[in-house]
Formats: structure tokens, sequence, C-alpha cells
């Protein structure tokens, strides 16, 4: 169980966070931010002008990319990576990242 708290995310680590999950900004539209990976259905929507960024919306991000909790922090303190399975697939998987 993580001690670490989703509601003291600021903007740019989620945007970070976003990056590092391979999810491209497609457009900045009147104070929101659109990320989209090849995977998702939907993009992820973040407002640009809060932070910390609301707890709701980054538990809504993590749901669209499928990743836990536990892995969003892994993957902000750079203990893992997500990757493509191959070099033409438009699946992603979660690893530990390589030192």
């Amino acid at each position: 169980m993580s001690t670490q708290r989703l509601s003291n995310i600021s903007f740019a680590q989620y945007c970070g966070f976003l990056e590092l999950a391979h999810c491209s900004l497609i457009r900045t539209s009147s104070g929101h931010d659109v990320f989209a990976r090849a995977d998702l259905l939907r993009p992820i929507v973040v407002q640009n002008h809060i932070t910390p960024v609301p707890e709701r919306i980054i538990r809504q991000g993590l749901r669209a990319l499928g990743i836990s909790k536990a892995d969003f922090f892994a993957i902000l303190e750079g203990k893992k990576e997500v990757v493509r399975k191959s070099p033409q697939s438009k699946v992603f998987e979660i690893r530990l990242a390589k030192k």
C-alpha cells in the first residue's frame, strides 16, 4: 500500500508522467491540455491552470491508461517505464526501468 497521495501532484509532474507514458500533447485550448496515445479510446484532458491537479482527474487518467496508483508513482520515480510491446504495436506495457 502506497503512502503517497494523488492529491499533491502538480500540473508539471502530471504532464511529465503523461509524457513518460508515451502520451503526446495534441492541442491546448481554452485552459485545457489534451493528451492522446495510439491505444486510448478517449483523450486525457487536464486543466492547465489548476495546480495541484485534482485527484479525480488523475484517477480518470490512470483508469484510461490502465495504470495502477503504485505503478504511477514508480514511473514518476523512474523505477518503472512504459514501453511498446513491439515497434509497430499499439499495445504498451509497464516494465522495470533499465539502469
